[in-house]
């Protein structure tokens, strides 16, 4: 049996995203907000769904740059050494 299919019309769920498609997707909220005339109900809903994209971007940011100070920390080692 075959999973369910997304609908286009179903946003991808934010916690199974790349850091990139979520900064595309916010991006293009941002540029949809600003273009177009939406009822009030789907601007809230557009900026919500950008509010949460922009903390998920901003927590994979701090992820990476623990990871960067944990390597760092751990010093660089000689590629020559005997």
């Amino acid at each position: 049996m075959n999973p369910p299919t997304k609908s286009p019309e179903e946003p991808v769920p934010i916690e199974e995203m790349t850091y990139e498609q979520a900064l595309n997707e916010l991006e293009a909220i941002v540029l949809d907000l600003e273009a177009d005339e939406r009822s009030l109900k789907q601007t809230l809903e557009m900026f919500e769904r950008g509010q949460a994209l922009a903390r998920y971007c901003a927590q994979l940011l701090e992820q990476a740059e623990l990871k960067i100070q944990e390597l760092s920390a751990e010093g660089l080692v000689d590629f020559n050494q005997s």
